[in-house]
């Protein structure tokens, strides 16, 4: 996990998150949001499963 992905359901692909940013959801679990790069009007969205959570961390800074 060298760069944040998630499925873009407009563009039908996985892209890379742009501006990524970690949430916690209602249900306490963390995830990342951002804008795809390809088409920044289009926005993603990646659940993290606990061993992600760390990577993402390092990566967001």
């Amino acid at each position: 996990m060298d760069k944040l992905t998630a499925y873009s359901v407009k563009l039908k692909k996985v892209v890379e998150i742009k501006d990524p940013k970690l949430v916690t959801m209602k249900n306490g679990r963390m995830a990342v949001t951002g804008f795809a790069a390809e088409d920044p009007s289009s926005k993603v969205f990646r659940i993290l499963g606990q061993s992600d959570v760390e990577k993402a961390k390092k990566l967001i800074g």
